[in-house]
C-alpha cells in the first residue's frame, strides 16, 4: 500500500499513533491498480486514467492532461488491444484441443 501512495495512487491519513490509515474505498483501488498493473500498464499511465475510473464520464479529470499522456493512453490502448486478440485466438485454441481430448479421453 505503501508503494501504491509513494507513486500518488492511493492516499491514507495519519492516526493518533502515526500509522497510516487507509478508508474502504482504498482497497478497492488497490484492487483497481494490481489489475492495471497486470494488465501491463505503468504506475504513470494508471495515475492519469484513475480519476476517470470510478466514473469514466463524471467528472472527467482534466487536470495537468498532456499531449504525451493522450498519446500514451492511445498507445496502451493499442497494445491491449492486440493483447485481448491474442488472448482470444489462444483460448479458441485450446477450447478446441480441449474438445478434442475429450473425445479421445473415453
Amino acid at each position: 500500500m505503501r508503494f501504491y501512495e509513494a507513486k500518488g495512487l492511493i492516499t491514507s491519513t495519519r492516526g493518533s499513533n502515526n500509522y497510516r490509515d487507509y478508508d474502504e474505498t482504498a482497497l478497492g483501488r488497490v484492487r483497481q491498480i494490481r489489475e492495471l498493473l497486470n494488465a501491463g500498464l505503468s504506475t504513470e499511465v494508471i495515475r492519469a486514467v484513475l480519476p476517470c475510473l470510478a466514473s469514466p464520464r463524471d467528472p472527467i479529470v482534466f487536470e495537468g492532461v498532456t499531449a504525451e499522456t493522450v498519446a500514451a493512453l492511445e498507445r496502451e490502448r493499442v497494445r491491449m488491444s492486440t493483447r485481448i486478440d491474442v488472448l482470444a485466438r489462444n483460448r479458441d485454441a485450446i477450447a478446441a484441443y480441449l474438445s478434442e481430448l475429450r473425445k479421445h479421453a473415453g
